[in-house]
């Protein structure tokens, strides 16, 4: 590039990402976040199928114009997805199945709640959310790692992953949610 007869070299460099190093006070501390860690790098994968799957369910939805049709293809949706995926789910334990939840909340941009609410009913939102709290699992939890401790060390091993290339962040698709 030449400024005023002065030719000065220009270079594009890569993004540089600064993540902290997680501090232990103690041995159980450290414990507990390989034990999060592991938890994390297992369930993300489906956090990451669920995010793509409502991108599909919309995008579908948004092709269909009738309101009777488009419960419709829900309901079948949910059922496939239930044949598909419910066998392995089961086998999460209870903190997995919070910490899914929390991830799905930050592939999605939803509570699990939110989206069972806007796909099937309130009353549908509440029987799975009855029923996930005799296991301990909140649907109605956000993922705000700026508040709590668990969800920034969450993020903070998602970050090291994706800079790692242990795991692949999912990009998220811009479509706009149908009505139902």
């Amino acid at each position: 590039m030449v400024i005023d007869r002065d030719t000065i070299p220009l270079v594009v460099l890569d993004e540089v990402l600064f993540i902290t190093t997680p501090s232990f006070n103690t041995d159980e501390a450290r414990r507990r976040y390989y034990l999060l860690k592991r938890k994390v790098m297992k369930v993300y994968p489906y956090a990451v199928l669920a995010g793509t799957q409502v991108d599909t369910l919309n995008m579908r939805l948004s092709k269909i114009k009738k309101k009777r049709d488009r419960k419709k293809y829900v309901r079948e949706f949910q059922d496939y997805l239930e044949k598909t995926f419910e066998p392995e789910l089961r086998k999460l334990t209870r903190t997995e199945g919070q910490i899914l939840c929390k991830l799905v909340y930050r592939e999605t941009s939803r509570t699990p709640h939110d989206l069972l609410k806007e796909y099937r009913s309130g009353w549908t939102a509440f029987w799975y959310g009855a029923t996930a709290s005799y296991y301990d699992i909140d649907l109605k939890k956000p993922y705000n790692p700026a508040l709590d401790e668990e969800d920034r060390l969450i993020e903070n091993i998602l970050l090291r992953a994706f800079q790692q290339g242990l795991l692949e962040e999912r990009v998220k698709a811009d479509i706009p949610k149908p009505k139902l």
